[in-house]
């Protein structure tokens, strides 16, 4: 299996370096504490990173719920351009497309300033929508940009989903699991970046209680709603993406479930672990000067979505 180890952008502070190392061997003791923290280090960063010439489209609906709604992201004059859909995480109970004033909108307003049309998806939560009802949304979505997506200078045929956290799971489960009794998806490329691709509630998951609200508490169907059961269905190009520095069991099982690609397609995908950052850097992180992973990413769309 492959797996590459990316280097650093060279523009990173050394400053910045040297905080995320020093929080890094110590993420899994404090996952909360450390990840206000981390938010906090690039709060300032992005407040005075670039916009460019954006324009923003904000709580388009694509069903019913108020949380079923959408901000697109895209640079002006827009015609045919790829397209960039994100899931934020938030361990299946909490999290929202926009966290903060920056978050999650820089991850977006990174890939519209490369020349993208961003897609910041916002989806309902555990107690509202147990599984698979968080992937049906993304799934409902993700064919809300198939069909509106070229009003707004996107490109229909090349859509690329990136998901973080359990953003990742439900992007996943929405492209694999037959409970989505889906025929074809108008996803072309994916991106996982720090998935939680397992189902468990294990000690040493921080974030248990969450698998049980959104799985229930039947932990015998664990096994066969997680991704990586379903991993051999997923038929578009798949890039994964880990921190060095994890919540517990995500670097496994993100390796995992590039084995489990691998063995069902015959060669291994792209697994890519980004040094010195930890599970909420790797996506507060776009937008400052450090650009390595957009660039992974970007590299990967252009290679698969042409």
């Amino acid at each position: 299996m492959t797996l590459l180890h990316a280097h650093p952008n060279a523009l990173r502070p050394a400053s910045l370096t040297q905080a995320l190392r020093e929080i890094g061997p110590q993420w899994h003791l404090d996952i909360r504490g450390w990840a206000e923290r981390t938010r906090a280090i690039y709060e300032p960063l992005l407040a005075a990173a670039p916009a460019a010439a954006l324009e923003v489209v904000r709580d388009l609906p694509y069903g019913s719920h108020p949380r079923q709604v959408l901000d697109i992201y895209r640079p002006s004059g827009a015609r045919g351009r790829p397209v960039v859909a994100f899931v934020h995480g938030g361990a299946f109970v909490r999290g929202e497309k926009d966290t903060s004033e920056h978050l999650y909108a820089n991850v977006l307003t990174w890939f519209a300033r490369q020349g993208c049309v961003g897609v910041n998806i916002e989806y309902r939560l555990a107690d509202e929508a147990p599984y698979p009802g968080a992937s049906m949304d993304v799934a409902q979505a993700c064919d809300w940009i198939a069909d509106h997506i070229g009003e707004h200078g996107g490109d229909a045929k090349r859509i690329c989903l990136i998901g973080h956290s359990a953003g990742g799971t439900h992007a996943a489960t929405c492209l694999s699991d037959p409970v989505m009794q889906r025929a074809a998806s108008p996803v072309a490329a994916l991106v996982l970046i720090s998935a939680r691709l397992r189902a468990d509630v294990l000690p040493a998951n921080p974030n248990a209680a969450g698998v049980r609200a959104y799985y229930g508490t039947d932990e015998s169907l664990y096994e066969s709603r997680s991704a990586i059961a379903h991993a051999a269905r997923l038929q578009v190009p798949t890039l994964l993406v880990n921190a060095e520095y994890e919540n517990p069991l995500l670097d496994r099982y993100g390796l995992e479930y590039a084995l489990a690609l691998a063995q069902a397609r015959g060669r291994a995908p792209v697994h890519l672990t980004l040094p010195d950052h930890n599970h909420m850097s790797i996506v507060t992180h776009f937008n400052t000067s450090e650009e390595t992973l957009g660039r992974c990413i970007l590299e990967f769309i252009d290679g698969h979505m042409r």
